[in-house]
């Protein structure tokens, strides 16, 4: 069967990879075309677009991009109806997914959303669109299968993906000697993997490093953006950069300020003490005030429901306010204790493993039986 698989970011590229593996498990004549990343090649598709070039993100940014993103939505389409495949599969990505999923409906395709949109945050109402274009949707929160259940929709709870991957990473006992590495204990900083973010926050983040003398601050870099980059965001030249490496970084760290999103989840299964760090636009940050309807931005928050981690956004995302939590972390066991106990916790609300597993175990009969569920 033909998949074409559809991811727009670092996060989307991480998980489609492990459910092209997996699909091709359940179907071993599979073909997969995407849009994507590295990772979803090396696991056997044919990129036809990077994610590295749909990454626009916040309210200004997309409409300062708009011809680009449309086009690109134009190219998606057209090359759809080209390829016919048999099934097409959505990985997060909402804005530009969602405008594909009801173009695939209308042009009788089969839709798969796979990690479906964070409707519980704001608009509400958009999960009757998600369910009229789709055939199947999985949610890997363990409150979404209730939010969509108000509504009179069912959705399939197969874990979070991440799961696998931290539980499959094998940490290198030669991180430090193969990177050049001081004994000086590690912080790690995560500025997120969308250029526009890291413009914003990065530097920041590196501000806080002149005070805490006694450590080095390694950066985590991803591989589709290049280390020149990063560089132009800091004072000093010495700064180390890691790419590809992430979870041996957070590992190795005493402490971690992280950019919202995936990596805030990704640090608490690793166990890293963080301090999570955002900043928008001024227009996305108004409509977001406006609009968005949870209290906390974080995944490590929302899975408990309340404040484990410090979220430090907008106004309040300063160098003061970094090195003041930073240091809270590195000083007061108690805070570091707790936030352990917090994360042990969010584990086992996050449910099994095997996410990718499972959702493959439903979507191949689905796509091979040409019927719904």
């Amino acid at each position: 069967m033909k998949y074409y698989v559809i991811a727009g970011e670092a996060s989307g590229d991480l998980h489609g990879s492990r459910l092209i593996r997996e699909i091709k498990i359940q179907d071993s004549d599979a073909q997969f075309r995407c849009w994507g990343g590295d990772r979803m090649q090396k696991a056997g598709g044919v990129i036809v677009k990077h994610y590295r070039d749909l990454a626009f993100m916040g309210f200004l940014e997309v409409i300062l991009n708009i011809r680009t993103i449309l086009k690109n939505i134009r190219d998606c389409k057209k090359d759809i109806l080209s390829w016919r495949p048999d099934a097409i599969i959505l990985v997060d990505y909402p804005g530009f997914n969602m405008r594909i999923a009801q173009f695939a409906r209308d042009a009788g395709f089969k839709v798969i959303y796979y990690i479906a949109p964070q409707m519980w945050a704001w608009n509400q109402s958009r999960v009757h669109k998600v369910h009229k274009r789709t055939d199947l949707a999985f949610v890997v929160l363990p409150f979404e299968k209730e939010f969509h259940a108000k509504f009179g929709y069912h959705v399939e709870f197969v874990g979070h993906p991440l799961l696998d991957s931290i539980d499959e990473f094998k940490p290198d006992p030669n991180f430090r000697e193969r990177n050049k590495l001081s004994s000086k204990p590690i912080i790690a900083i995560v500025p997120g993997s969308r250029k526009q973010e890291i413009s914003r926050i990065l530097p920041i983040m590196a501000s806080v490093i002149p005070d805490f003398p006694d450590y080095q601050f390694i950066i985590a870099g991803v591989s589709s953006l290049e280390e020149k980059f990063y560089r132009k965001f800091l004072d000093s030249n010495q700064l180390k950069i890691i790419t590809g490496q992430t979870y041996d970084l957070l590992s190795n760290s005493e402490a971690a300020l992280v950019t919202s999103g995936t990596a805030t989840l990704e640090t608490g299964l690793l166990g890293t003490p963080q301090v999570v760090c955002y900043k928008m636009s001024f227009l996305t940050a108004l409509l977001a005030w406006i609009f968005i309807k949870v209290e906390h931005i974080s995944l490590v928050n929302l899975v408990l429901g309340r404040t484990a981690v410090t979220e430090l956004i907008q106004y309040r995302f300063t160098r003061k306010s970094v090195g003041k939590e930073l240091g809270q972390l590195l000083k007061n066991p108690e805070n570091r204790r707790r936030m352990m106990d917090d994360y042990d916790e969010m584990r086992e609300k996050l449910g099994k493993n095997g996410a990718s597993a499972k959702a493959s175990k439903l979507i191949v009969p689905l796509v091979k039986n040409d019927k719904k569920l």
